[in-house]
């Protein structure tokens, strides 16, 4: 069975990404969603294993020593994000093409690591603005919550420029969905003709 494909979606909070990879994994088959460890604690109706792997700051540290994560990083003091290597490799075994939802630093090591297999992808909102504005209406974050992300958001608008296959501004949410998926398909089919030829 031929190995899945890597799809790798960094934004900033509150650009729309979740809504973008979620409507990529009900168009595309044999698509997976791979899961992120995270240190932080679970939101409204999250569950352990299906939007993150929930652990302690102490069990997360264990396993970057046993160099069990693909990427990981500190986002904030005591807050760590990391992608596990078995969980990803046991999806790509089963010929899953694997979507990860990442910062951009994570995206950025996913993509040096899997070089041509993985397609990286950067969701930008069309300004700091409207990122504000996504962000108050979400009503999950205290204000000084998202006056971090903002400032991690305008930071990480910088740092993604030229480090990504392709850039999707997200300000009419149907063309980005639409772009997204273009882009996608496009991806997965050059790269099995590529394997076949």
């Amino acid at each position: 069975m031929e190995k899945g494909k890597l799809l790798i979606f960094s934004a900033p909070s509150g650009s729309g990404k979740t809504t973008l990879v979620n409507h990529l994994l009900s168009e595309i088959p044999n698509m997976a969603f791979s899961v992120s460890a995270t240190t932080r604690q679970p939101r409204g109706q999250e569950q352990n294993g299906v939007e993150y792997y929930f652990m302690s700051l102490e069990e997360f540290k264990q396993r970057v020593e046993n160099d069990e994560f693909l990427e990981w990083e500190e986002v904030y003091q005591g807050r760590c994000y990391g992608t596990l290597k078995a969980v990803v490799e046991k999806m790509r075994e089963e010929g899953k093409h694997v979507a990860f939802d990442v910062d951009v630093v994570g995206g950025t090591n996913i993509k040096k690591f899997y070089g041509d297999e993985a397609l990286s992808v950067f969701i930008q909102a069309p300004s700091i603005e409207v990122l504000r504005q996504r962000l108050v209406n979400r009503q999950t974050d205290s204000l000084e919550e998202i006056e971090k992300r903002l400032a991690k958001a305008d930071w990480e608008m910088n740092f993604a420029k030229g480090k990504f296959d392709i850039t999707i501004i997200n300000d009419d949410l149907e063309t980005a969905k639409h772009d997204i998926l273009e882009a996608v398909q496009r991806f997965l089919e050059q790269r099995e003709t590529t394997c076949e030829g």
